[in-house]
């Protein structure tokens, strides 16, 4: 009974941070459309600064607000049930959505840039920035041709598994880190009577938008990093496969997603923990032979 008290206690934890991160993410896409709309020009695409102002909100939406979800989808309890490969297309799909919203946004600067006679590439921000953009383009094509499709041999999933991870949660914080360059530079360039330094409303409002986007960071990176609140590993998968052999993406995958340099006896406890989990969400879980 203790045991499944604490389950209740992890599970409830779990979900007030969920919705402490949600909401944090949610405020935050707010908070974008009302500088941009209260205090800027709005949104157009005409080459003006109303055209500009798609990339903060782009950017905050998709490659903050949505890249966020995507990286804890798996961890979700009540996706435990679903299949690891229609898990694995949402957290694809929620990726390549941001990546979209991310590249509109850059053609937007780009465009604006042009249209102003601006010249393009010459700040921290946009060096870094261009290149999370181009790694993350990178990671969504090798997560796509290594995890989703079918051919990659189950040795260089477990190889590349760790790295996929650390990838991943590295391009976030850089992100984040980059759109606080990017909303500084903006308000030191666009408040001039009053300046940045007089504290208008305006720089309170984007300096707590700034504050909620490390928020928000800290919340995902936590539940991303809890070896506890991981997905178990497959028993479904090993019940369907021949004796012996690893199913797809099952045991190995899961077991290596630990992003936690455990060592092995510690993935084993942990696996075994998960295992036990299972069972009340899987009842072939019970007939599985491991």
């Amino acid at each position: 009974a203790a045991h499944g008290d604490r389950k209740m206690e992890e599970y409830g934890r779990f979900l007030a941070l969920l919705a402490s991160s949600l909401l944090v993410g949610f405020v935050s896409v707010i908070l974008s459309l009302v500088w941009v709309f209260h205090y800027r020009e709005g949104l157009s695409w005409d080459g003006s600064a109303g055209e500009f102002n798609w990339h903060p909100v782009l950017i905050i939406t998709g490659f903050v607000f949505i890249q966020g979800i995507a990286i804890i989808v798996y961890r979700l309890p009540w996706t435990w049930k679903c299949s690891k490969l229609l898990m694995k297309f949402i957290h694809a799909g929620l990726n390549t959505t941001a990546m979209i919203l991310a590249i509109v946004s850059m053609v937007a600067v780009f465009d604006f840039h042009n249209a102003s006679n601006i010249p393009n590439m010459y700040s921290l921000h946009s060096w870094i920035g261009l290149t999370a953009v181009i790694f993350y383009c990178l990671q969504l094509f090798l997560g796509f041709t290594v995890f989703l499709l079918p051919f990659a041999p189950v040795h260089l999933r477990a190889a590349l598994m760790p790295i996929h991870v650390y990838s991943g949660l590295t391009i976030f914080a850089t992100v984040i880190a980059t759109a606080l360059m990017g909303i500084t530079e903006k308000l030191i360039f666009a408040l001039k009577n009053p300046a940045y330094s007089a504290s208008p409303p305006e720089a309170t409002l984007v300096n707590c938008l700034g504050l909620l986007l490390v928020i928000f960071g800290s919340l995902i990176l936590w539940m991303a990093s809890r070896p506890h609140w991981k997905r178990p590993p497959e028993e479904n998968a090993k019940i369907l496969s021949p004796i012996g052999a690893t199913p797809e993406g099952t045991e190995v995958e899961s077991t290596m997603t630990n992003s936690s340099n455990a060592d092995k006896s510690d993935l084993r406890s942990n696996t075994e923990a998960a295992r036990k989990q299972n069972i009340k969400f899987d009842e072939a879980g019970q007939r599985s032979t491991m």
